[in-house]
């Protein structure tokens, strides 16, 4: 199977969880910082929320438009990001909670299912770690 590469992000990243992340074309400038630190910054698990619920509403949008249905403006996907520690080590947990207003219930969990299908992060994740998709 054949790829055509649509995006590469880029980003360098210097002093691990309390150093500073810059992407190559400087519209992603930031410092970093442990969860829970009073220091300046966000952290992977916040940055991980981000990039997986932004992506995860552009693939409720692609779902609706297979139903032929209009996703609404005010739709939104609210990501939670555990970092969790056991005896095998830390490991990721993740709750997408998502907000469909104007859209049944059914039809909801229906487009939600469809979206963990299409959105990369979610495959990238499937089988890694457990995630939980609640639609509001």
């Amino acid at each position: 199977m054949s790829q055509t590469i649509v995006y590469t992000g880029k980003v360098h990243t210097t002093g691990g969880r309390e150093g500073a992340s810059r992407s190559s074309d400087g519209e992603l400038d930031i410092r970093l910082s442990t969860p829970g630190s009073t220091r300046p910054g966000t952290n992977p698990e916040q940055l991980f929320g981000a990039g997986w619920s932004a992506c995860f509403l552009g693939a409720l949008g692609k779902a609706a438009t297979e139903r032929q249905l209009h996703l609404p403006v005010d739709a939104a996907v609210d990501a939670e990001i555990d970092l969790a520690l056991d005896e095998e080590g830390y490991s990721l947990v993740a709750r997408l909670d998502v907000t469909l207003p104007g859209i049944g219930h059914e039809v909801g969990e229906a487009l939600a299912a469809r979206a963990h299908q299409l959105c990369p992060y979610s495959k990238a994740t499937r089988g890694n770690i457990a995630v939980d998709i609640h639609v509001n």
